[in-house]
């Protein structure tokens, strides 16, 4: 509809009202197209109305608009407005480099009659990037095996209890379980050496964190292992003269006595992205705090984001032993809400599980 009914109208009726010796500039051979002033006048007048007023101002509101209209339970026309807003930069500068070129090509040489099969060509590109940059998704169960796939700017989705965060310390009661952490000067081969190190004396790393940091090499890790070979584990690490940069470090880990804690009722996966500064880290957990629930798994970074900003990316497991319905759904809704707001946020999406 779109294609045939609003940009026929724009590129045809219209245009020839405005500009009305554009079909002559268009049938004109090159030589005299390039003497005719007012006629370079009048396509660069087209190539301006359509790429600087139209696609800014109607195609892309009537994108953002029909797809919250489909992909959306509760449509909220205010809030598809505010990602247009935020996307508006990046949607344009890619939409330029495809339809300025494109669009001069159609108002200098095409007849009137086949300005609309051109555009119908060239949207068969652009579709497939436009869709690619915002097209969405819906959001299924076995997408949460994945990390946050939607990449939604605030969404909250209901799952089962049973995908949140276990400690292996508590899962494996029968095993022995060890910390074991390390820092020292970088240098290639680190983790293939720590690695065979467990391999070789029969323990599994369930859980690990190792990166770079400057010229600091630093590892955190959970190793499950029989209890009869904790002590040969323990005595490879400290006696491995391949290790001995790292300072590593070994400590026994105890699991939780059944009847010292309560059960778990509602778990949650909350996923950050922001422009970084000072203190988000502090704000993320204090609101965490607030709602009366513990961190069991946590993960910052710095990445590279948009335009070479530098993002702070937060990923959290949590858990409370209190009950939720919907009003306390709703309240926490409200709270990162906020939180995305103070700390403006380019991504909150928070994951469910009762």
């Amino acid at each position: 509809f779109y294609l045939g009914g609003v940009q026929y109208a724009i590129y045809v009726p219209l245009f020839s009202r405005l500009f009305p010796n554009a079909a002559k500039f268009a049938a004109k051979p090159i030589r005299e197209k390039v003497r005719d002033a007012k006629g370079i006048a009048a396509l660069c007048g087209q190539v301006f109305l359509d790429q600087f007023v139209h696609h800014p101002l109607l195609y892309f509101p009537v994108f953002y608009g029909t797809r919250e209209m489909v992909m959306s339970d509760k449509p909220d026309l205010v809030r598809c407005m505010t990602t247009y807003r935020d996307n508006m930069k990046e949607d344009l500068a890619a939409l330029w480099k495809i339809w300025v070129p494109s669009t001069f090509i159609n108002f200098a040489f095409m007849p009137m009659w086949a300005r609309i099969p051109w555009v119908a060509v060239t949207s068969l590109i652009w579709t497939c990037i436009l869709s690619a940059m915002r097209g969405g998704d819906v959001s299924h169960n076995k997408d949460i095996e994945a990390p946050f796939p939607t990449g939604s700017t605030f969404t909250l989705v209901q799952e089962g209890l049973d995908e949140i965060f276990a400690s292996p310390v508590d899962l494996d009661p029968m095993l022995a379980h060890v910390c074991i952490s390390g820092a020292g000067p970088d240098r290639v081969g680190h983790v293939a050496k720590m690695a065979r190190t467990v391999a070789d004396a029969g323990g599994n790393v369930t859980h690990s964190k190792m990166i770079r940091l400057g010229q600091e090499f630093t590892t955190l890790m959970h190793v499950a292992i029989e209890p009869e070979k904790r002590g040969d584990l323990m005595d490879r690490l400290q006696n491995n003269e391949d290790l001995k940069l790292l300072n590593m470090r070994a400590s026994s880990l105890t699991r939780r006595q059944t009847g010292s804690y309560k059960s778990t009722i509602v778990g949650l996966k909350i996923h950050v992205v922001g422009l970084d500064r000072p203190g988000m880290l502090a704000k993320f957990a204090e609101t965490i705090a607030h709602r009366n629930m513990s961190i069991e798994d946590i993960t910052t970074e710095i990445r590279r984001g948009k335009n070479g900003q530098r993002d702070f990316v937060a990923t959290a497991e949590v858990i409370t032993t209190e009950k939720m319905n919907q009003e306390h759904l709703d309240s926490l809704l409200a709270e990162f809400q906020e939180l995305k707001e103070e700390l403006n946020l380019s991504t909150v999406d928070i994951r469910v599980r009762m």
